[in-house]
């Protein structure tokens, strides 16, 4: 019998330039559960212990904002943003 292990995403974030890739990718899903699953993505492979503490927030709210169906607040998802060291840009369609 051949065991596979579930795809962790996490995994294969290790710089920041596919770190900006895979956010940005997933912010043109329309679903928003997309976006908050790749910053959680990036957060665990960052370490969310060290995302808590520089955001100042507690590592199981971290992981309950970035489940799916959530509702996080805007400031939430930008106090994680700026600890992972990314920003969100906007441009004309």
């Amino acid at each position: 019998m051949v065991k596979v292990r579930d795809f962790d995403a996490s995994e294969f974030l290790d710089n920041e330039e596919v770190i900006a890739e895979y956010l940005s990718a997933a912010l043109e899903d329309e679903n928003p559960d997309v976006f908050l699953t790749a910053v959680g993505n990036v957060a665990k492979a960052r370490g969310m212990t060290a995302i808590a503490e520089s955001t100042g927030l507690g590592r199981e709210s971290l992981y309950k904002a970035m489940a799916p169906g959530a509702k996080p607040r805007y400031d939430t998802i930008l106090k994680v943003l700026h600890s992972l060291g990314v920003k969100l840009v906007v441009s004309a369609a």
